[in-house]
């Protein structure tokens, strides 16, 4: 059953590169004024959204993962990432991330989806 107002925001490209992850996470804080019930996946390439320490400085480009860490303060906590794309992508779950999310199988990921009514891929 879906909720009423929800929204589900994908995160599926590098964070450098192109704009859309900045252009995802200003869509997501500003949104997150209008519902509560938000769902934030990092899928894909988006799993290095969140990873800490980024230098996009070195390609003259703006750091906006550290941005990602105000979530909670927006009371967006249902944060996950696709444990399949980290391994896959030469990370773990021992990598550093600016961001608590929940590591969760692609299948799971899949079930969650299925709850939001409105789904935004950046």
């Amino acid at each position: 059953m879906k909720k009423m107002n929800s929204i589900a925001f994908l995160f599926t490209q590098a964070p450098h590169g192109n704009s859309a992850g900045r252009e995802g996470l200003d869509a997501l804080l500003a949104t997150s004024a209008l519902t509560e019930d938000i769902g934030v996946f990092f899928l894909s390439d988006g799993v290095f959204q969140l990873i800490d320490n980024q230098q996009p400085n070195v390609i003259l480009s703006r750091h906006h993962a550290a941005t990602f860490k105000v979530l909670p303060l927006y009371d967006v906590t249902n944060v996950y990432i696709s444990q399949e794309d980290i391994i896959h992508r030469g990370l773990s779950s021992d990598t550093s991330f600016v961001l608590d999310a929940q590591v969760i199988s692609r299948q799971d990921i899949a079930q969650k989806l299925s709850e939001y009514q409105v789904i935004l891929r950046f």
